[in-house]
């Protein structure tokens, strides 16, 4: 019987349907078969809660409001969960020990997908809390990579974008416009060769094609590992 997979989704609501999607689509590439479907769980909860934790640096709070979720998934049959979102992870290990089954963490797999592309020199785009802790950052550089992220105030404004109006679902040209502005000076700037989409919305703004460097879109890399463990023995 195949792995059952169980989401810890809502955070935000846009890319838990896109988590959704496109692991369907990829399981259904796999058995190359457009007449079979993956069973999974998704719990989805409140993303401003996590928000509202990490800015009050109540850490204990996110830890038990993510682990629970995860251990309500496990509970019910997951055989392996993932947290579809980048920012919860500032918490990942201690939520990993709160459950049996396998946690498949998005920065481990990002990590792994730049490693495999020879990636030796990045840039991270995601809210604040990503940006500015160093949760994201640790595996590239014990890894011997460098990865940078934009001055406090581009910080500030990309987080602010990202809360209201990706987050909502909400894409508008000017701010795709303002992100490159960001993007391009930073790329020049450190000579880089990849862009680590270290939110799961910004890929509904930041396509393929819009920067001269290797896109990282963290959503289809963990999606695909998710697909690998579904398969996996």
């Amino acid at each position: 019987m195949m792995k059952r997979a169980g989401i810890v989704g809502g955070l935000g609501p846009e890319s838990t349907v896109d988590y959704y999607q496109s692991f369907i689509h990829k399981y259904q590439d796999r058995m190359d078969s457009k007449q079979t479907l993956p069973e999974l769980y998704i719990n989805s909860i409140n993303m401003y809660n996590i928000f509202k934790y990490i800015s009050e640096d109540r850490l204990d709070d996110l830890i038990e409001y993510v682990g629970g979720a995860a251990q309500q998934l496990e509970r019910i049959g997951g055989d392996f969960v993932v947290v579809s979102a980048n920012t919860p992870h500032i918490v990942f290990d201690e939520v990993r020990e709160k459950v049996n089954v396998p946690m498949i963490s998005i920065v481990e797999a990002t990590y792994d997908k730049a490693d495999e592309l020879g990636l030796e020199n990045v840039a991270l785009l995601g809210t604040k809390f990503t940006m500015e802790h160093d949760f994201f950052k640790k595996p590239f550089e014990t890894g011997g990579k460098k990865i940078v992220v934009p001055d406090e105030q581009d910080q500030q404004f990309i987080h602010q974008r990202i809360v209201d109006e990706l987050e909502n679902g909400i894409v508008k040209e000017d701010t795709k416009q303002a992100f490159l502005k960001i993007v391009n000076k930073i790329i020049k700037e450190e000579k880089l060769e990849g862009l680590i989409l270290g939110c799961t919305e910004l890929p509904m703004i930041l396509k393929e094609g819009d920067v001269d460097v290797q896109l990282l879109n963290t959503t289809d890399i963990h999606v695909d590992k998710m697909v690998e463990e579904v398969f996996s023995d």
